[in-house]
């Protein structure tokens, strides 16, 4: 067996053909002796004049042992094992789940939020009028924040844990073969819903339990593990109560009210760095010509980018690129004003947005240390509510990118995907000034990244608040269970020890295997 690259252009996809005459040059050895090229990793290389697609392959030759079959994954019947209580249905419980199957444990899964596709209905009336539903939203729900915000699988977490165990596992439940292969996996906001379902049919048929509709608002230790009491948001109202010895709390990055009541039971909390910006929005096509040199042709993906630099010792990055996408209102409580990036999978937009975000340290917050850990939270909070305040409403508060680094409000907008509106207004005030100034200086130094994206046809809106947690659950660092809880595990993102649909299902995976040792 050989590893190798190759490179082919991106005009057309590779044949088989194409793979075994590079294997055989690789190799050394006539095509007729290569049996078999396995493709395992694909990028695209837009640096030179023809764009081309780079592969790194595996070639076998006849007589060797041929590639290992993919990995099975022997999820038990746990009708009657023992239980492990999972609060929260995103891809950190998840996958939790999926493994406590394999290891013969009973996953109880407790989502305050509806099930993948009722909490549409929600989301429409979000976005339609307005109307937040605490509990259902693009943050809560089934599958979480990840399932209606682009599913991106891309993660530098691989010391974390096997990402191929979370990629496998999503093919085996419905998404495409190609997440495997892409160098930048992506499954889009209108397929991955169906995945998050199959996860759950997958779930149940092994004898896991699922309670949409419950939010758990109470903990109590007890003398056989802990106790949890939710409040029961369908039809039949009043409280349901859970016992089991294991809790795994996979809450998200906007489950405030578990911090509230560690806060309140006087559990261990930390504050936790977050990053805090804009939306920024170009076209498309803007995008693709300077990515691509002007070399674009419709073959070729919506172009993507990365950026970030350093201003005034602290980071200022792009979060969430969203290539073909669409902007969406991601509040969780009547109020807010939370802006959030999507893409289908076919990233058919006309427009390119990410977050561009300037690093927050607890250091940065000296005006709420009166809340103690919870002062990443209060200042987040208040961000969020002095955007909505501007407007009255989610109607999103924007700028052209020119004007904003200029202090300029803006005449008029440029076209935006945000389908609740735009306003015109002053970010460069409105914006907490240690992150606005960063951010004005940064726009211009992204120009000589990108040719083109310092310009006027950008829209900024406000506010990006939702990167990760602002708190941190600490947890011990063998047995990750909490400090001051025995027998809890925070996990995920929630926790403050994820960031991403991968990396959040890798924790959970990890919190699986401490529960069985």
């Amino acid at each position: 067996m050989k590893e190798f690259e190759a490179s082919f252009p991106a005009v057309h996809e590779p044949t088989q053909e194409d793979f075994h005459r590079a294997a055989a040059r690789a190799m050394g050895m006539p095509e007729s002796r290569v049996a078999t090229v396995v493709p395992l990793k694909r990028s695209l290389d837009a640096r030179g004049k023809e764009i081309q697609y780079r592969y790194r392959l595996q070639g076998y030759a006849q007589g060797e042992p041929g590639p290992a079959p993919r990995r099975e994954f022997a999820y038990q019947d746990v009708r009657n094992a023992e239980p492990v209580l999972i609060v929260g249905a995103g891809p950190a419980g998840l996958f939790c789940a999926l493994k406590l199957l394999v290891l013969g444990y009973k996953p109880i899964l407790i989502e305050r939020g509806k099930d993948v596709h009722a909490r549409k209905y929600d989301m429409a009336k979000l976005s339609r009028a307005g109307e937040v539903n605490i509990d259902s939203n693009y943050c809560f729900g089934e599958g979480g924040a990840g399932t209606f915000s682009d599913g991106k699988l891309y993660t530098r977490s691989s010391k974390r844990g096997d990402i191929y165990e979370v990629l496998e596992q999503m093919v085996l439940f419905g998404a495409d073969e190609r997440i495997l292969l892409e160098a930048h996996p992506h499954i889009g906001s209108d397929k991955l819903s169906q995945v998050i379902e199959n996860i759950r049919l997958g779930i149940l048929e092994h004898g896991g339990e699922y309670h949409f509709n419950r939010r758990v608002e109470r903990m109590h230790r007890t003398p056989a593990g802990w106790q949890l009491t939710a409040a029961c948001l369908d039809e039949t109202g009043g409280e349901e109560v859970f016992e089991a010895k294991h809790v795994v709390l996979a809450t998200g990055h906007s489950g405030k009210e578990i911090y509230e009541h560690f806060y309140e039971q006087g559990w261990e909390l930390e504050a936790k760095g977050f990053a805090l910006g804009v939306r920024a929005e170009h076209p498309q096509n803007l995008i693709n010509n300077a990515r691509y040199h002007g070399l674009y042709k419709p073959y070729l993906p919506p172009a993507e980018y990365s950026l970030v630099t350093q201003v005034e010792g602290r980071g200022v990055f792009s979060f969430c690129m969203c290539p073909g996408g669409l902007l969406i209102p991601s509040a969780t409580a009547p109020g807010e004003q939370v802006l959030n990036g999507m893409s289908n999978s076919n990233r058919s937009s006309k427009w390119a947005n990410a977050g561009i975000v300037v690093s927050v340290e607890p250091e940065d917050l000296t005006a709420y240390t009166q809340y103690g850990p919870l002062a990443a939270l209060r200042f987040q909070q208040e961000v969020e509510r002095s955007m909505f305040e501007v407007t009255g409403s989610i109607k999103a508060p924007a700028q052209r990118m020119t004007d904003f680094v200029r202090r300029k409000v803006s005449a008029d907008l440029p076209k935006s995907s945000y389908h609740p509106g735009t306003s015109s207004q002053p970010l460069h005030e409105l914006l907490p000034s240690f992150v606005a100034d960063r951010l004005r200086k940064a726009f211009p130094e992204f120009d000589r990244k990108i040719r083109g994206y310092y310009t006027s046809e950008a829209l900024l809106l406000a506010v990006e608040s939702r990167t990760s947690s602002p708190v941190r659950m600490p947890r011990d660092p063998e047995t990750l269970e909490h400090l001051s809880c025995p027998g809890v595990y925070p996990c995920g993102e929630g926790a403050g020890y994820a960031g991403g649909i991968v990396s959040s299902a890798l924790d959970g995976i990890r919190v699986a295997l401490s529960i069985a040792r």
